[in-house]
């Protein structure tokens, strides 16, 4: 593994632990010629997944892009790291098991709303807006009341 700090390709794993509910190792890494330390992520990828846009293009699934997308939508919210990566790790186990090697960034979105409407319903909401493309603030109130929201926290 290559130094994150010196590009060196000498590094010491120096401690491993299961992560994400075994679905993952936990290596922490140190580097021999900087000294640097740094944290890698060992994942089962059961097949390349390529996603399908809207406009046609395929690209490579990213799964750092959708952890990204749920940290924004969960910004300030009361939800622990550990649960947005149990909940990266289902949706890329359900991309991965589904049969397709295409799915469409539609199917990855539904699959993200499905999963924050269960773990957050301010950031689901938040995530709607930006997916179901909210214009105007009435956009809001009648996404809550389809969803059936009201007096949730």
């Amino acid at each position: 593994m290559r130094c994150p700090f010196c590009s060196s390709e000498d590094t010491q794993v120096k401690d491993s632990r299961q992560a994400e509910d075994g679905n993952a190792v936990r290596r922490r890494r140190m580097c021999s010629k900087c000294g640097g330390r740094f944290t890698t992520f060992e994942r089962v990828q059961l097949r390349e997944l390529m996603v399908q846009k809207a406009s046609g293009k395929r690209v490579p699934f990213d799964r750092d892009k959708l952890m990204r997308s749920l940290q924004i939508a969960l910004q300030k919210r009361p939800v622990e790291e550990e649960q947005v990566e149990q909940m990266v790790s289902g949706i890329v186990r359900q991309l991965e098991s589904a049969g397709r090697a295409d799915p469409t960034t539609k199917e990855i979105g539904e699959l993200i709303m499905e999963g924050l409407a269960g773990l957050d319903k301010v950031a689901y909401v938040r995530y709607a807006s930006v997916y179901r493309d909210f214009r105007a603030t009435e956009d809001f109130g009648d996404f809550i009341a389809s969803e059936k929201l009201e007096g949730d926290d």
